[in-house]
């Protein structure tokens, strides 16, 4: 099974740690938040990984390098131009199409900068039960962004609370909002249907697979420890829980 680390972002809420350094190399707990990724991702018998960078890449290259890129088969994609979530991954399908590979076998997206206990094995299984096209680990917790998801846990909209703005691509008689982790399984066949082009949001792709009928599905992981950290003050929160045992290092 592949993966891809989303690590191209600018990573400005978390300066002035990322002054000098990009944030997939922010530690936490002594470990680099990419170091924490590509185990977590290792430790669910993922072996083959590409990550997309920008911001200071040329760290994050040689820092692959110096530690023999984990043990693992890590290919790095560099934008020269941030391409955003969706633009970053379309520009890595040659990663998961290569070799005539099964467009059904799931891969992984995970953002460098969320730190979960999160089951993916569970979260796999649960997509591949419902031959989702892709399958969104969400929570119940206070968020600006929210997606909405119908009686079925089939995406169906997004609200924005700071805007008081919602958006519906499919009718639904009861929606429920939930916070999305930024961790997702994908099927391949993703690729064939996303028509967006340069750098746009993968949540604006899935709005517009999900108006067409494709199953962009929710997990939900409420019962299972998450924390972004996009923030100097979370870091140090993730830190503590991890020397607390909140968190497993």
């Amino acid at each position: 099974m592949k993966a891809m680390i989303l690590a191209a972002g600018l990573g400005t809420r978390l300066r002035p740690l990322t002054d000098h350094r990009p944030k997939a190399l922010v530690e936490v707990g002594g470990r680099t938040l990419l170091e924490i990724t590509i185990s977590r991702l290792r430790n669910y018998g993922i072996r083959e990984v590409i990550i997309n960078v920008h911001h200071l890449g040329g760290m994050v290259i040689d820092y692959l390098k110096s530690n023999g890129n984990f043990g693992m088969r890590i290919e790095v994609s560099s934008e020269d131009v941030l391409l955003d979530t969706g633009g970053g991954l379309k520009k890595a399908a040659h990663f998961f199409l290569e070799n005539g590979e099964d467009r059904e076998s799931p891969f992984i997206v995970h953002n460098v900068d969320v730190i979960s206990t999160i089951d993916l094995r569970r979260m796999i299984h649960y997509h591949t039960e419902r031959r989702a096209l892709a399958t969104l680990a969400v929570q119940d917790r206070k968020t600006s962004r929210y997606l909405l998801f119908d009686e079925q846990r089939r995406l169906c909209g997004r609200r924005s609370d700071g805007d008081q703005i919602t958006e519906l691509v499919r009718p639904s008689a009861q929606v429920e909002a939930l916070a999305f982790s930024g961790i997702h399984v994908i099927s391949p066949r993703l690729f064939a249907g996303m028509t967006e082009e340069g750098a746009f949001s993968i949540i604006t792709a899935y709005l517009h697979l999900a108006a067409r009928g494709e199953r962009i599905v929710a997990f939900r992981a409420d019962e299972y420890y998450w924390r972004d950290l996009g923030k100097p003050d979370n870091v140090l929160q993730a830190a503590h829980d991890i020397k607390e045992g909140v968190l497993l290092s």
